[in-house]
């Protein structure tokens, strides 16, 4: 079969032919469909110092995906031939005291698929049975290739309340823009984004964000001061951006709360802890996405809640344009882009 692989330590990445894997005890072996590239991908692709100390070549890459089951192995009986099911990236132990104690998200035995493993940029994968997990038929094939990260924008936004609530998104790369899918879904009273890039504000504007402030051209806490005199309810920071965990902290009211997905450059940030101390912030980091409450969420908000996050997905192509892909991607110029196998 055809893969998308790291075959080497350097930029770039090849399709290659592989054998087609042998299902193994406990997991399932499914036909891809779909399959969307992340942030992540990209950092292997460019061989960033992160990729470069973490990827082992040869790996087949690739951790949000879509297929139909074709074959089950020994001792799974929740899943079967003909089942329609997306990927978790996170494969975690039984065993392990954090997935027992209800913190799989942060499992100190997690193993991510085309990381550690290989992933799903193939015609066929094998991955845990309950690392598949079934999808209705009607979620969109695009929008279910790409549900581990829609589901790191549930985790974030569905941290603390939305509706009537005034958020502010900081950063709409595509987990900002379905997090500001999701607070319109579930009746946000307001919701404010900031973004430098065009493409993405207008992306932003689209999915229905009241008000995307630019920081090159406005200063957000003026907008937000003059707008929310009280302050917003909730911060969503998805950017990972020093000045951004900043205006977190200041626009948000007494007693609100941020919810901090983006991941930042420099370990150690300068923040006014007495601000957030005095303020009675809640203050929570998000990893990934909860095992399994944030699946069982997202499935609520794609069949019954009506989040529709199509607009997001900009791009579609053959798998086997994949340079074409990554080319789009350093560009900046696109929100998801998902593959057909």
């Amino acid at each position: 079969m055809k893969a998308v692989a790291k075959t080497q330590p350097a930029a770039g990445v090849e399709i290659i032919d592989v054998e087609e894997p042998s299902i193994r005890p406990g997991c399932v072996k499914l036909r891809l469909e779909r399959a969307s590239v992340c942030g992540t991908d990209l950092h292997i692709y460019q061989w960033d110092p992160w990729a470069a100390g973490r990827i082992k070549p040869p790996r087949i890459i690739g951790h949000e995906f879509c297929g139909t089951i074709t074959e089950v192995g020994e001792g799974v009986t929740d899943r079967k031939v003909g089942d329609f099911v997306s990927s978790e990236s996170h494969i975690v132990a039984l065993d392990d005291p954090d997935y027992i104690r209800g913190d799989g998200h942060i499992a100190k035995s997690t193993q991510i698929l085309g990381v550690d493993v290989d992933g799903g940029f193939a015609e066929f994968a094998v991955i845990p049975a309950m690392n598949a997990r079934l999808t209705d038929a009607s979620v969109p094939r695009g929008v279910a290739s790409m549900q581990d990260a829609l589901g790191n924008a549930v985790h974030t936004a569905m941290d603390g309340p939305i509706e009537g609530q005034t958020i502010l998104i900081s950063g709409l790369g595509p987990i900002g823009l379905f997090a500001g899918a999701i607070c319109k879904c579930l009746g946000a009273k307001k919701v404010y984004g900031t973004e430098v890039s065009p493409y993405r504000i207008e992306l932003g504007e689209q999915i229905g964000i009241d008000r995307v402030i630019n920081p090159t051209k406005e200063d957000p806490m003026e907008v937000l001061g003059r707008e929310e005199p009280g302050g917003v309810d909730g911060v969503l920071e998805m950017s990972g951006h020093p000045s951004s965990l900043k205006l977190a902290i200041e626009a948000t009211r007494p007693g609100g709360r941020i919810s901090q997905l983006g991941v930042f450059k420099e370990n150690h940030q300068a923040i006014d802890m007495n601000q957030l101390i005095f303020k009675g912030l809640r203050f929570q980091g998000i990893v990934g996405r909860r095992l399994w409450e944030t699946w069982d969420q997202m499935h609520w908000l794609l069949t019954e809640k009506g989040l529709d996050v199509t607009p997001i997905v900009t791009h579609e192509m053959p798998f086997t344009e994949i340079e074409k892909a990554f080319g789009i991607l350093e560009q900046g110029e696109a929100g998801k882009i998902v593959l057909t196998f």
